[in-house]
């Protein structure tokens, strides 16, 4: 059973390389995200020699405060990745403040996306959703690059907005330990589901969580749609597939 993180940080965790090697003799097919421009010819030497962990290109929305000046250097780097991430808006208490800075360095990135075509982006939208499937619908048409909502905490209309865009959603354990997450998480149509840790960013057992604990995912997800993990972990397959390119091999494309 192949396993896919489709949104971590691994090279945040106090070994990068030991973090990546794991994942990789656990076969995960794992995404690993930038938070800024200048980390991405690192993360990229990261994983070269992996043949199922990718890195994106990211300015995250609660750095850009600090390093919007970056956003130069990410349109540069962006002919080298065909993932993009994590970017988006964050309206949270900490970050809303620079909410419209957030909102014109993600219409930029969803405007150089659409140009290049082809993207597959991991988009954050806490306390954002509107104003992220607003800018995704006025920029980044579905047939010009791929969305996948991270962590997505909306509404289930905006759910069902979000699908009839085209979007994808990566779940996570901690989405599926409330009662009004999971009453979100359930609408989400299965052919648009992806999994994920955020690790290091989660815990799992008192410890920060690896790509191959999104097994536990897989249970909790599998137990609330009445199906089985065997049959969850395809349909994620199915699902990568389908983003990465539709009868492709996901070991190349990932």
């Amino acid at each position: 059973m192949r396993l896919v993180d489709f949104h971590c940080h691994l090279d945040l965790y106090p070994d990068p390389a030991a973090a990546i090697s794991e994942a990789a003799a656990a076969k995960v097919y794992a995404l690993t995200m930038t938070t800024t421009p200048r980390a991405w010819p690192r993360n990229a030497k990261l994983t070269e020699t992996t043949d199922c962990i990718r890195p994106a290109l990211g300015l995250h929305p609660q750095l850009v405060a600090a390093h919007a000046n970056e956003l130069t250097l990410w349109e540069q780097y962006l002919s080298q990745a065909r993932y993009v991430g994590e970017v988006g808006l964050d309206a949270g208490p900490r970050y809303f403040r620079s909410l419209d800075l957030q909102k014109q360095i993600f219409e930029r990135i969803l405007t150089a996306c659409a140009q290049a075509g082809g993207k597959i982006l991991s988009v954050h939208s806490v306390r954002a959703a509107k104003a992220v499937l607003d800018l995704i619908e006025a920029h980044l048409p579905s047939s010009r690059g791929k969305v996948v909502l991270h962590w997505f905490t909306g509404t289930k209309a905006e759910v069902a907005r979000a699908v009839d865009l085209g979007c994808y959603f990566s779940v996570n354990a901690a989405m599926l330990s409330s009662e009004r997450a999971r009453a979100v998480v359930a609408v989400i149509p299965s052919d648009r589901l992806l999994t994920e840790t955020d690790g290091p960013f989660t815990q799992f057992h008192g410890r920060p969580s690896r790509p191959s604990d999104v097994s536990v995912v897989l249970q909790q997800l599998a137990s609330a749609r009445s199906s089985t993990t065997e049959q969850l972990a395809a349909t994620v397959i199915s699902n990568l597939r389908a983003i990465t390119e539709p009868g492709g091999n996901v070991e190349r494309e990932l």
